[in-house]
């Protein structure tokens, strides 16, 4: 899946391809009339007004950026103010903290938080729930949950958009142009997350 879409007018957005569900976030940006390219090398990072960071597996996702080279310019434009959307792996990726990180594995930080990953358990433990989210407007998200990771703790810099309906547990939070879900939007078909990504793209010019 290389190139751009023919006749896209949106902005340029990246998607981190090295591993995980890329494809369904490029055809969900491309759907919302972005230019929505993959990204798995510097020059194509250079290239782009936001990223999206998918699900995967995050200890495979962090070896593969330091063996890609990606790692440092991501780190780079994420403290340059680069707006970065990650979706569970994606999500533990932006986390200045992991709880329980393997040994050895780095995330690229930029959101004051400390996640956890696999919280809700292995792939047979994957549950979907329907989310209050304001500022998406009063219709509730319905989320899906796939090995998902949870945020144990939310810094004063990071804002919690969403937490599962007994309050107690954080699965979207955002920090200025950095969004984060625990959960899987591109699979769904409710565009509203992504969309208000773009929104920040948008907004930054």
């Amino acid at each position: 899946m290389a190139g751009s879409p023919a006749g896209a007018t949106g902005p340029r957005v990246g998607v981190l391809a090295l591993q995980g569900d890329f494809r369904e976030h490029i055809a969900v940006l491309r759907g919302l009339g972005a230019d929505a390219v993959p990204v798995r090398r510097p020059e194509e990072l250079e290239q782009v007004t936001g990223l999206v960071i998918p699900g995967g597996e995050s200890s495979v996702m962090d070896k593969l950026s330091r063996a890609f080279g990606l790692a440092e310019p991501l780190k780079a434009a994420i403290a340059g103010g680069l707006p970065v959307y990650g979706t569970c792996a994606g999500l533990i990726m932006l986390a200045d903290t992991i709880v329980d990180g393997i040994a050895g594995q780095q995330s690229l930080g930029g959101l004051d938080v400390a996640v956890r990953r696999n919280a809700f358990g292995s792939q047979v433990d994957s549950f979907e729930i329907d989310l209050d989210i304001p500022p998406l407007g009063e219709e509730p998200v319905h989320a899906v949950f796939i090995r998902a990771p949870i945020v144990e703790s939310v810094g004063e810099r990071a804002t919690a958009l969403a937490r599962v309906p007994d309050g107690r547990v954080v699965v979207a939070v955002e920090q200025g142009d950095l969004l984060g879900t625990s959960f899987h939007p591109e699979i769904t078909g409710d565009t509203r997350f992504h969309a208000y990504f773009l929104a920040k793209v948008r907004a930054r010019g």
